[in-house]
């Protein structure tokens, strides 16, 4: 089935979608510093659903290397475009914010920055070193571009050092050359086997909801599993807005929590699979 990426009016959620208005003190005083630091982040570049929840928690995912995407993948609410030149004093901002924020456990996530020769590999090590020289006992998570499949500029995020290195297949094989502008399947799977084999946590997702079958998310699951990814999440697709792809189904918790239980009987470590998941979500359990 081929997704119709034309204008569509968005489908009305079901009540399983619900989210809370962000509010509370801990979300302000997160708000707060992301907003004083000029820091930017894919609770809010993303528009992910669990905002309300991972700020009330004082956790959240901090986006570097700008707020501008040289892709433009047909289902990310990030802007797209020409990016603004690398803020060289971002690795610092970011590390101090950490502490301020007090986190334990610190997902980093960027922009694709195909514009740069190193698709900012460089910044990304930078940024890891920083947080871990001022907030020492903090574990991180580097939910990663694909660095155009260069293994010479991954390998700087690799020897930094982070506890778990993410990268997002976003989508089962058949749909992802009409979802994702630039990046291709295998090219992602190679990615994932690459960090694998230098001893790193690797996780990856998808997302449900955009005409995938069943048969597919297991296929996909298979193909993660071979290349050594120990973490797998599934969450529902929803539109960002009338120019993105729209969604094709709502996929019930009921069926969420199947594909929890045989990705677990699969051999992933940890699955985090429900219609709010998103790859960051409750990222801390993943480091053990």
């Amino acid at each position: 089935m081929l997704i119709n990426t034309k204008k569509s009016k968005k489908r009305q959620k079901p009540d399983w979608l619900k989210i809370n208005v962000p509010g509370g003190r801990e979300y302000l005083a997160i708000k707060e510093i992301v907003t004083r630091h000029e820091l930017n982040t894919i609770c809010t570049n993303g528009q992910c659903p669990n905002i309300c929840d991972c700020w009330g928690r004082g956790t959240a995912t901090l986006m570097i290397l700008g707020n501008v995407c040289t892709r433009s993948c047909k289902f990310c609410a990030v802007k797209t475009g020409k990016p603004a030149a690398v803020d060289n004093d971002e690795p610092r901002r970011i590390a101090e914010s950490v502490k301020l924020m007090n986190l334990k456990h610190c997902v980093l996530t960027s922009v694709d920055r195909d514009d740069l020769r190193d698709g900012g590999a460089e910044i990304w090590a930078e940024t890891i070193n920083a947080i871990k020289s001022v907030n020492p006992d903090t574990t991180i998570e580097a939910l990663i571009p694909d660095f155009q499949g260069k293994f010479d500029h991954l390998v700087k995020v690799i020897d930094a050092g982070p506890e778990v290195i993410s990268h997002n297949l976003e989508t089962v094989r058949r749909i992802t050359p009409q979802i994702r502008s630039v990046a291709d399947y295998d090219t992602s799977l190679q990615v994932i086997k690459y960090i694998a084999e230098a001893d790193i946590r690797t996780k990856s997702g998808i997302m449900a909801g955009l005409g995938e079958m069943e048969k597919e998310v297991y296929e996909t699951m298979n193909d993660l599993l071979k290349m050594g990814c120990a973490v797998f999440t599934i969450g529902q697709y929803l539109q960002p807005s009338y120019r993105h792809l729209p969604v094709i189904e709502f996929v019930t918790p009921e069926k969420f929590e199947g594909y929890r239980k045989i990705g677990l009987e699969k051999g992933f470590k940890f699955v985090e699979s429900g219609p709010l998941v998103r790859s960051s979500y409750h990222a801390e359990r993943h480091v053990c």
